[in-house]
């Protein structure tokens, strides 16, 4: 046993005790590294607890918990290096008994982790000399798969963008052509109704009834592919800035995450830098709550990380699947309703074979008056004054 001068300094946090038994995996492993310990720290502390393991399948023992016992004996004074083979010379179950750590999270978000994380943020814009000047890894940034994902996801929201605005642009115009097509009807039928001779009556009101067929048929057109600018829309406006909201939660959750991992390396850095030069770093010899502190806030950062990574990468996928599928459908829609729309016109004015007609010009509506409409009103009114003259001095 080591006797300690300065007592611990708990920086305002809570230790519960507590117990937990693990069984051990196959390689006589329960998956947890340790800190602390003889002779610099009175503390043994649990650093990390790692993935798949019967300790992280447990999940009762995590980062900056303090380990007291092992099968009911203390480990006080002694190193880690002995309590980590004190826990192998166990087969089986193993017994643990920890301090458990009680901190809020958001006192170990101090403004040097705020400042870390915008230094991230700008690193992703950086080339590797300057990043590594600044002791900021590019690695996890610039090998993550999800910012090519992003980029990908915006080329595919630009196309989807410019298919609806070509959509948009081509129901106009065919709404445009059937109201054309309906004002032919409108006209040929009023020609058709005027017209006293009954074969040509025939013409014209059989021509009308064409072109409102084909006003309908534009219609029908215009009523099948208005589905398709609505899912167009709804790709647009509500599935990608979904998306593109929870990249940016995960972006934001990286940069947290590589921020307690530099301020842990750089803490690591100080200890050891202290212990070679076998100077007294006051949080260690007080139980190192600060470094156990960050330690739990990086085991958060990194599980808030890992869970909005796995929903990202799922929306994307679904958004993957949906582009292959829906695209495929939109497209089959688009030219099956635009195929049936030319083939019902074209069959339609097959079907109206009314041409030539004949038209008597002699009893027809279509005969104009011997009067001139186009003179000018006020040519007349200047001849009748001319023969006014011309009347007077001849009296």
């Amino acid at each position: 046993m080591m006797d300690y001068e300065l007592e611990e300094d708990k920086l305002g946090m809570q230790a519960i005790p507590g117990s937990v038994t693990l069984e051990k995996d196959s390689q006589n492993l329960i998956g947890i590294s340790i800190g602390g310990g003889a002779p610099l720290c009175p503390c043994l502390y649990i650093v990390q607890v790692f993935d798949n393991t019967p300790a992280a399948k447990e999940a009762t023992l995590e980062s900056g918990d303090e380990i007291v016992g092992v099968g009911g004996k203390s480990v006080k004074g002694k190193t880690k290096v002995e309590v980590a083979r004190q826990i192998q010379a166990v087969k089986g179950e193993v017994t643990i008994n920890y301090n458990k750590l009680k901190a809020d999270p958001k006192q170990g978000k101090t403004l040097d982790i705020v400042l870390k994380k915008i230094k991230h943020k700008f690193v992703e814009n950086m080339s590797s000399s300057t990043a590594d000047a600044l002791g900021l890894s590019r690695a996890i940034l610039c090998n993550d798969g999800l910012v090519k994902k992003l980029q990908d996801l915006e080329r595919t929201a630009g196309m989807y963008h410019g298919l609806a605005e070509h959509t948009k642009k081509m129901m106009r115009a065919c709404y445009e052509l059937s109201q054309t097509h309906k004002a032919f009807g409108d006209v040929f039928s009023v020609i058709g109704a005027r017209e006293p001779q009954v074969a040509a009556s025939e013409a014209f009101t059989k021509f009308a009834e064409a072109h409102r067929n084909m006003e309908k048929y534009g219609i029908r057109y215009l009523k099948t592919i208005k589905p398709m600018l609505s899912d167009l829309n709804t790709y647009l406006n509500k599935a990608v800035p979904d998306t593109k909201l929870t990249i940016k939660k995960y972006l934001d959750a990286k940069f947290e995450y590589l921020s307690f991992c530099l301020k842990v390396k750089e803490m690591d850095d100080e200890e050891y830098s202290y212990a070679a030069l076998q100077e007294p770093l006051y949080r260690v010899e007080t139980g190192n709550y600060e470094y156990r502190l960050v330690l739990r806030c990086r085991q958060e950062a990194r599980a808030k990380f890992a869970k909005l990574r796995a929903d990202v990468l799922e929306k994307i996928e679904l958004l993957d699947q949906k582009h292959v599928q829906d695209i495929v459908f939109q497209l089959q829609r688009l030219v099956s309703a635009m195929a049936k729309y030319h083939n019902d016109c074209h069959a339609i004015m097959k079907e109206t074979d009314v041409f030539p007609i004949e038209v008597d010009l002699s009893q027809t509506t279509f005969n104009y008056s011997k009067r001139d409409d186009f003179t000018d009103p006020d040519e007349d009114e200047d001849e009748g004054e001319e023969e006014d003259v011309g009347s007077g001095g001849d009296e």
